[in-house]
């Protein structure tokens, strides 16, 4: 045995090598209890040093996790009180415990892991957006299909646009310089990623079917243009802007957006013929869960593999796995995968948010920034200032059309003005696929030197936390404000009494004579016509009902809403 530390001439400590580093084998007796303190103090020292040594990656994913199970806890202690939701939590508690970690490291860092964005994209993302894919209510998503998708795609257009031309025009003038076109145009984007968490925890689904599908589908459509659009903004040359480099983005958007819907699609079928076709649950439930979660990840990855948008593959696979899949699966597997996948995204969901929070006291990252206090304030300010203006140049104009054609529809559901306002305020919210893009734009594996890079970080978690803490607060009393409960049940009976048409009349029949198969013809044109998005849901069902759940698996149904 080797002296460990010699306190002094009189006794020594000696440290057993193995199988324990650390373990105290003999100590000679001491004289006095400072000494004794002293000498236990360097031993705990020495030991905590040689297991962060040795333990490199293990003590932080430690901390990190005991974090998190915190935010669970706290989550569960304030489920009554609906205007803390477990992202405002999480947030709190990130920031308490990178105000800890920033004491006991004197200064020197605040959080316990390194932010990569490719963890984020790779890891992290495809469990959220493969859950909103599999719980989303398909019926009311698909009959707002048009509405959804214009706040979804035309929005993030109108406001992409704004944002990226008002920051252009407005910090240079406040004395923020150094960005390029590249820049601005993703910071357009960055701030056109909307997180309504928020608003979705406060909303009742069978109270708002309508109001609740539109911020549902219109969040996760957000979060899939928007990462589309940054891609494609990357691959252009932003020194020449001009009409053919506009037609170019939309061009490859478009490209984008068809190609990875079309991805997603076969993955999803593949998933549920083989499921039908294979049977696991006689053998194992296991397999049948194994293989779900494999193929909607394998989507995912191939997605990103082929440049394409990895979010909307894994969102429409977990659509028509939820239609098809789903049902092949044995009693005991619908139940479990539910709520696996219901986990998943929910521990994905409060990882980032608690990042966030850590990230928010980066010292490091402040001390680059060289803007002055107010100068700071200014570009707060104008970002939040853009945003509720970008927000709001499309929410209002495009509720005003989708009433407009659901009029000539003859339908009922109506987006009153008060159903615009919370769509507006649903999407003022900044979360996790902004913290995400921005890192990607502004730092490698989480890392830059650049005071403008610093600076532009900083900006988007001030906004991500502004956002969702100030906004986030005000949800519940500006909902309860505007949409009282007793108005919630009578709009929720006004949307669910819709009139139901039979599905088992044939598209064409061959034992009725040609003048009847005309008349219908003819029909069927006039209502697509007329109503289009309920023309093609309820020959959709018919097709769905005689050709697909044959061969994919799904009860086959008598009757369908439009």
């Amino acid at each position: 045995m080797q002296p460990f530390t010699r306190v002094n001439t009189n006794y020594k400590v000696y440290i057993h090598e193995a199988p324990f580093p650390g373990q105290i084998l003999s100590l000679s007796p001491l004289r006095t209890a400072a000494e004794l303190a002293e000498t236990a103090t360097m031993v705990v020292s020495e030991y905590v040093r040689n297991l962060g040594s040795d333990h490199e990656q293990v003590v932080p994913v430690t901390v990190f996790v005991a974090v998190l199970c915190l935010c669970l806890v706290i989550g569960h202690l304030l489920e009554e009180n609906r205007c803390v939701n477990e992202s405002i939590i999480a947030i709190f508690i990130g920031c308490i415990a990178g105000t800890i970690i920033l004491l006991l490291s004197k200064g020197k860092s605040s959080h316990i892991l390194t932010f990569n964005e490719e963890l984020f994209f790779i890891y992290l993302l495809p469990p959220i957006i493969f859950n909103a894919g599999f719980q989303v209510k398909k019926k009311q998503f698909f009959q707002n299909f048009l509405t959804i998708m214009s706040f979804g795609v035309i929005g993030v257009f109108i406001a992409a646009i704004i944002i990226t031309a008002g920051s252009w025009w407005l910090f240079p003038k406040l004395g923020f310089v150094g960005l390029t076109a590249r820049d601005y145009v993703a910071v357009g984007t960055i701030f056109s990623s909307t997180d309504t968490v928020c608003t979705l925890q406060v909303l009742h689904q069978d109270e708002t079917p309508l109001l609740y599908s539109l911020v549902f589908g219109e969040g996760v459509v957000n979060d899939a243009t928007t990462v589309v659009l940054f891609n494609a903004v990357q691959k252009l040359d932003i020194s020449r802007i001009d009409s053919r480099t506009a037609l170019h983005v939309i061009g490859d958007f478009f490209y984008l957006f068809l190609a990875s819907t079309a991805l997603g699609i076969m993955a999803g079928l593949v998933t549920s013929y083989v499921l039908k076709t294979l049977t696991f649950g006689r053998h194992s439930s296991v397999r049948e869960i194994a293989l779900m979660i494999l193929m909607a990840y394998l989507s995912y990855i191939l997605a990103e593999l082929l440049q394409l948008s990895g979010i909307l593959t894994v969102f429409f696979c977990g659509i028509l796995m939820s239609h098809y899949a789903w049902h092949n699966l044995s009693e005991n597997s619908r139940i479990t995968t539910r709520h696996l996948f219901a986990t998943m995204s929910f521990i994905a969901e409060t990882f980032i948010f608690l990042f966030v929070g850590m990230d928010a006291l980066d010292i490091e990252m402040w001390r680059m920034t060289k803007l002055s206090f107010g100068t700071s304030m200014s570009i707060y300010s104008t970002l939040i200032l853009l945003v509720l203006l970008g927000r709001a140049a499309f929410v209002f104009p495009l509720s005003v059309l989708s009433n407009y054609m659901n009029r000539r529809a003859k339908r009922t559901s109506v987006i009153t003005f008060k159903h615009q306002i919370i769509i507006w305020w649903a999407g003022l919210m900044r979360g996790a696929v902004s913290i995400a893009l921005a890192f990607k734009q502004f730092t490698y594996s989480g890392v830059t030197s650049d005071p403008i890079n610093a600076t532009m970080i900083t900006n988007t978690i001030v906004i991500v936390l502004f956002s969702t803490l100030v906004f986030g607060f005000l949800t519940k009393p500006l909902i309860s404000y505007l949409i009282p409960h007793y108005e919630t049940i009578k709009i929720g009976h006004q949307e669910s009494s819709s009139p139901r048409e039979d599905l088992n009349t044939p598209l064409i029949s061959l034992e009725e004579p040609a003048t009847s198969n005309i008349t219908r013809a003819k029909d069927s044109l006039s209502m697509l016509i007329e109503r289009p998005v309920c023309t093609i849901h309820f020959y959709w069902r018919k097709f769905d009902d005689a050709y697909m759940r044959p061969i994919f698996g799904g009860p086959v149904t008598s009757q369908s809403e439009c």
